[in-house]
Order: structure tokens, then sequence, then C-alpha cells
């Protein structure tokens, strides 16, 4: 891969190679009826940038992995339900997110998610595709075709390496067709119910090497890099194309909250909220409630809560 070095020497940073440890309770706190009174934005501007929607069979499959490996998973709703629960709430605006697991399921996948965004104006959905396999270029370029609006890549599912060869063809397509891409290349959270080892496979600086070779490439980042904070705020200073989403990172459940706070606080123009929703094992308004209460200017808090998801994904104004 032109440009693109590979990182296997590359030195653990904060988190080590110990991760955390896994799988973790669940939280019985309170949740709110609608968004938190606190935040002054208009009912509609909130975009949840880290939804997922997955055809029945595999939300079931998903939920099994989690009550074992993950954590329970306090909202087992299917698609219509996750929508209708979002929008009800005050979210004006979902980005719906799927990973194929296996090569060959992701066309059926990407027909999914287009009947969703069809029907809901309101989802944004993404394409998936195996790294690797068969005509991923064109996989994507016919859901593009159908409507989705970017890509979604899971190295821990999906055991990829963020600057592995078999990422060229997905990186130039993107590019091609400038459609943005969600990669989950953080560290964690690491668990051993993963076929691979997130920590042999993540790295920031593998994801420094993919923003080098492709600077028109506007990519995501979930979970604000967890657990490499730190890393992938100087990747933030260094490289305008890419983007952090807050998901999970705000909520008090894994450690570092207040890092990643400071960091939203510093760059609100290039961090998004994000939920994990429906797969997360507290209430559904956590990390709003403590973006709330944190006291960021106004100006920080429309940014964050939607202005920069609707730039990096080119979405209408709510």
């Amino acid at each position: 891969m032109t440009g693109l070095a590979a990182c296997l020497g590359c030195v653990a940073s904060a988190g080590g190679d110990r991760g955390w440890t896994m799988p973790l309770p669940g939280v019985d706190d309170e949740e709110g009826a609608t968004i938190d009174p606190r935040l002054p934005l208009p009912r509609g501007a909130i975009v949840d940038a880290h939804v997922h929607l997955f055809p029945d069979a595999l939300f079931e499959a998903i939920w099994r992995w989690f009550d074992v490996h993950g954590w329970p998973i306090r909202y087992k709703l299917k698609t219509p339900e996750v929508i209708a629960f979002a929008l009800a709430r005050g979210v004006g605006r979902v980005v719906a997110l799927h990973y194929a697991h296996k090569p060959g399921i992701a066309r059926g996948m990407n027909a999914y998610m287009a009947e969703i965004v069809r029907a809901e104006p309101r989802v944004t959905g993404m394409a998936t595709v195996m790294p690797g396999e068969p005509d991923a270029a064109g996989i994507l370029e016919e859901a593009f075709a159908a409507g989705l609006m970017g890509v979604k890549l899971h190295c821990h599912v999906q055991c990829f390496a963020p600057d592995a060869p078999e990422l060229t063809e997905i990186y130039e397509t993107c590019v091609a067709h400038g459609m943005p891409l969600v990669m989950h290349a953080g560290r964690e959270p690491k668990s051993a119910g993963y076929r691979c080892d997130p920590h042999a496979l993540c790295h920031v600086d593998r994801t420094a090497a993919v923003l080098r070779s492709y600077p028109r490439l506007r990519l995501a980042v979930p979970h604000l890099g967890a657990d490499e904070l730190d890393g992938y705020m100087r990747l933030l200073e260094r490289h305008d194309n890419l983007f952090l989403d807050t998901t999970m990172a705000l909520a008090d459940f894994f450690e570092d909250a207040e890092r990643a706070f400071r960091m939203v606080e510093a760059r609100p123009d290039r961090i998004m909220y994000g939920t994990d929703f429906p797969n997360i094992p507290y209430a559904w308004d956590r990390e709003l409630r403590r973006i709330a209460g944190r006291g960021l200017p106004e100006g920080a808090l429309a940014k964050v809560l939607g202005g920069t998801a609707r730039s990096f994904y080119r979405l209408p104004a709510p």
C-alpha cells in the first residue's frame, strides 16, 4: 500500500497492554423522557452520530455476544423501535451504522439499510463491507447509488488493521465518491470474545498513516479513539480530515471521562455526539445529562450535539 508503512512495532500508549476488564456490569441509572432541558438547542437540532441498526437476527446475535463478552444491553430494541425511541425523545437525526462480520453478507445488509433510509428521511444510513472480500469497491458503489452516505468499518469485529493492504480499495472508493468513513480504530474495548487481538491491530500511529496517505478521506474514529485519547487529540491538530465521536467516552462508564471532556471542550468543531444506542448498558441520555452539567458554551454545544456531525456527513440544517 503506497505510503502506508506497517506499524507492527508501535509501542502501546496510555492503558498499556492490560486493556479494560471485560465483561463489565450494567448501570441501573434513571433515564429522562426527553432531551435534558438544560441543553439550549432547538428541537431537532441534536444528531446522534452513532446508532446501530441491524436485521433482527444479527441484532439478537450481537446481544448474545455482549451478554457474555461485553456488557448487558439495556435496550434490546429492533430497528423500527430504535428509530422511534430516539426521535420521540427529541433527537433530530440519527446516523445509522452497521458492520459485516464475514464476507458475502454486506450487499444484503446494505440493501436493508437503504430500505430504512427510504422510509425515514431523518435516518442517515452508512454502508458496510468486509475488507478484502471480492468486489468490495463494487459493493460500496452500489450502496452509495442506493442512498447510503458513507461506510462503517470495525477493526475489532472484522479483524483488520487500519493500514492493511485490503483497505486500499475501500479508502480509494470513499475518496472517489466523496463519502465519509467511520472506523472503530481505537484499541478498546478489548475482549476475549473477538477473533483477534485489537491491541495488536490498532494503534494511533496506524490511523495517522492512513490520514497522511489519504488527505481527502473524511475519517471519523468513535469513542474519541479510546484508549489513546492523547494520541488522537494530537492527530486532530495535524489532520483536518480527522473527526472523532464521543460514543460512551463521556458516560463515566469507562475510565478517562475527565480527559474526554477536555478534548470535547478543546475541539467541538471536530468532535460529534454519539451513543452506541441501543447497545448500551446504561440510560439512553446518560451522556447528554453529563454534557448538560458540564456547562459548555452554547456555541460549543451546538457544534458537538449536531453541527459537527452535519458538517462531517454533509447533512441539511435542522
